[in-house]
This record gives C-alpha cells, structure tokens and sequence, in this order.
C-alpha cells in the first residue's frame, strides 16, 4: 500500500510543481515581452504590417492591397459569416486561414502552424495596436 501512496504523492508533487513552473513562465514571458503575442507578432507580421501595425512593413509597402492597419481598429471581415465584422473569432479565422479564405487578399498568408494559442494571443494583441479614438 505505502508503494501506491508514494507513487501517487510523487505524481502530485509532480503536478503541483509543473503547474507553478508553468505559471511563472507564462507570466515571466507576458511581462517580459508585454502582452502575450507580442513576441510572435515582431517574428511573423512586423515585415507586413510594421511595428506599430499600420500596414507599413517593408514586404507590405510593395504588397497590393497594402496591408491592413491595425491602428485603425477596423476590421472588414466576418469571417465565421455571423453577420458582424471584425470580431474575435473572424480575426481569429483570418490570421490562422489567410485573407484569401475570408474573400481577402491572398497575400496574408495562413498562420495554422502556430497553433491556437498563439493565434488567440496575437489577436489580443493586434487588438492592442489600435489607437485610442475619442467617440
């Protein structure tokens, strides 16, 4: 029985401590990088969309249709065709599927290969380029 137990605390002990180190990862990199997709948004989307987001980037000044700026805050896509543009989800669709899949231009490629997670994270923080507006 006291073999069992062992076990069983060790795999506790285990999982508690995988838990905590994951936490402090996922916060150590958030702070250290700002919000989470920051990093993933200078290595895939600055040469496009350019550091501030408003579709300057060097590839992005040749590209036709120039890139989206995301200062703007405007998104035109409903890409899940719920009848509203620009939310979430369709930023969503269009980072992992590309442009072409919403009926956009083909030139925004298809980001799949980064996963879910990644995707959700960059579209917080594309939502985070958009500057203030007064109403």
């Amino acid at each position: 029985m006291s073999g069992r137990w062992e076990t069983g605390t060790r795999a506790a002990v285990l999982l508690v401590f995988s838990l905590s180190f994951s936490s402090f990862v996922l916060t150590a990199s958030a702070s250290e990088d700002g919000l989470p997709g920051k990093q993933t948004y200078e290595q895939q989307c600055v040469s496009c969309h350019g550091s501030a987001g408003k579709g300057d980037g060097p590839a992005g000044l040749a590209a036709l249709p120039m890139p989206r700026d995301f200062s703007v805050g405007l998104f035109k896509f409903d890409a899940d065709s719920d009848g509203r543009t620009g939310t979430d989800r369709d930023l969503f669709l269009v980072i992992r599927d590309g442009g072409a899949a919403a009926g956009g231009s083909p030139l925004m490629a298809s980001w799949a290969q980064l996963g879910d997670e990644r995707i959700r994270e960059l579209v917080v923080y594309v939502r985070s380029l958009a500057q203030s507006r007064p109403d």
